[in-house]
């Protein structure tokens, strides 16, 4: 029975986790950097354990030392979050080994689906729909270029072994192959210390979805319908709603069928999402599988009425899965923006610095999860995600109302954030009517549009300043 939890992260998914397991009687430690000695997830958990320096390499990432400073302090089992060791097999081993429970999946899982190559070849019995491509990595040149032939071009130079965006080429051309080639494999090499690269058919206008799964110890799996991810910079999520304005009830059951096959072909356990594209013509391709929770699970928790960490944690205990898939229905909409210290009027560079002023909205329809309080430093080391602002909506429109009267109340001084750049894609056209795939920001986003926007936003509020103004002074002219 887990009755103390060690998260091995910080910030705000750390605090997430502990209110969770708060709620649920269990005990929590955190482990921190020095960089965040002062942090809300530290304060909040009923131990708290330095582990080193502010970079990750000297601190989160410390596998081996967290799992001693775990039996240390008795820990039952150890929730690693989502980024630093959460998707490390090896790190699963070894808590496994050492007889503490890993919150998530076997390290087998996480092996097979950390890469894409040997994901797909999983699935493969299972008939899940897949990018037209190759199967196995390769480094040579004038391979890819054969290979690229046969698909047709444009072509996806992937990285086999990471993700977001890194080691990843589209070729338009033959001509282009061999510097696209040469430019992924050294990216892949110094990402992730594997240069293997695999090829696929460039699928041009995708919308990203993802399917929620949950599975437990005893055989059962199930999935929480989906979120549309597809407005991203730099093939990293800035948005992610559910459910997805495009998908039938046809098409949902059938990605959703599919998902739970691909949780299958890995004997999977936990909370774990499955990646897919879906072209114009609603084809949808398996992509990957996150074997983690996801920053995004809010939007699914909201719409479902499931808390994912909670189960998380039954499923680690041993418990069966308390409903089946019958039992679960969508309920309204949900939309969630990641807030980040990133300055949108220059191609999104990091702020770092003070948080002079932050305060974030509140109300019955709002959700913030954040791991930042006025007066904290934002840290250069990490990501740098100050918040997740989630709102609610019986509606798709109710929902991105909410949503823009959300950004506004929000306050943050100190740093740049990516509340302008929100709100540019909340009051845009093709957010609005759903016409939208992954390449939003290339098609309609530009910093002079933004700034365009902010304009004639401050010039309609010193209207009606003035005209309140006016009508304020003609009052007081007026005889009693």
């Amino acid at each position: 029975m887990i009755q103390k939890i060690l998260v091995a992260n910080r910030g705000e998914i750390a605090l997430r986790v502990m209110k969770t397991a708060r709620n649920m009687g269990i005990k929590t430690v955190a482990v921190y950097s020095e960089a965040d000695r002062n942090a809300p997830h530290v304060r909040f958990a009923d131990e708290a354990v330095l582990i080193g320096p502010p970079p990750s390499n000297e601190s989160y990432l410390k596998g081996p030392f967290i799992i001693e400073v775990a039996k240390k302090l008795e820990v039952d089992a150890i929730h690693p979050g989502y980024g630093f060791l959460s998707e490390n097999a090896e790190f699963a081993e070894q808590v496994e080994e050492s007889g503490i429970i890993f919150i998530g999946p076997k390290s087998h899982a996480i092996r097979i689906m950390g890469s894409k190559l040997a994901a797909k070849d999983a699935v493969k019995e299972y008939g899940i729909p897949m990018v037209p491509g190759i199967d196995t990595a390769i480094t040579d040149v004038d391979k890819a270029s054969e290979i690229a032939k046969k698909i047709g071009f444009p072509i996806l130079i992937k990285a086999s072994a990471g993700g977001g965006g890194k080691g990843m080429r589209i070729v338009e051309k033959a001509s282009e192959i061999k510097e696209q080639m040469k430019r992924a494999i050294s990216e892949a090499e110094n990402a992730f210390g594997d240069g293997s690269v695999f090829i696929e058919k460039y699928v041009g206008s995708p919308r990203h979805i993802e399917i929620q799964v949950l599975a437990d110890t005893h055989g059962n799996i199930i999935h929480l319908f989906e979120r549309e991810c597809s407005i991203q910079r730099r093939h990293q999520k800035v948005v992610e709603e559910a459910p997805s304005s495009v998908l039938t009830p046809k098409l949902r059951r059938e990605m959703g069928a599919a998902a739970v096959k691909v949780a299958k072909a890995c004997d999977y356990v936990g909370a774990g999402t499955v990646e897919f594209l879906l072209d114009e013509n609603m084809n949808f391709y398996f992509l990957e599988m996150n074997t983690r929770l996801q920053v995004e699970h809010p939007v699914t928790e909201w719409i479902t009425g499931i808390d994912l960490v909670e189960q998380q944690i039954r499923v680690a205990n041993g418990e069966k899965l308390s409903f089946g898939q019958d039992d679960l229905n969508i309920r309204g909409h949900a939309i969630e923006l990641r807030v980040y210290a990133e300055d949108a009027l220059h191609n999104f560079m990091p702020s770092v610095g003070t948080l002079e002023i932050y305060r974030p909205p509140s109300g019955k329809y709002i959700r913030v999860d954040d791991g930042y309080e006025e007066g904290m430093e934002v840290p250069i080391q990490y990501d740098p995600m100050l918040s997740k602002l989630v709102t609610f909506g019986k509606t798709r429109n109710e929902a991105i109302q909410r949503m823009l009267e959300a950004i506004a109340k929000y306050e943050v001084k100190g740093v740049s954030t990516t509340l302008p750049f929100g709100k540019f894609v909340f009051k845009h056209e093709a957010f609005r009517t759903g016409k939208f795939d992954t390449h939003f920001v290339k098609q309609y986003y530009s910093e002079d549009k933004l700034k365009e926007q902010m304009r004639t936003e401050a010039a309609v509020a010193a209207k009606i300043a003035l005209k309140l103004y006016l009508q304020d002074a003609e009052l007081l002219r007026l005889p009693n």
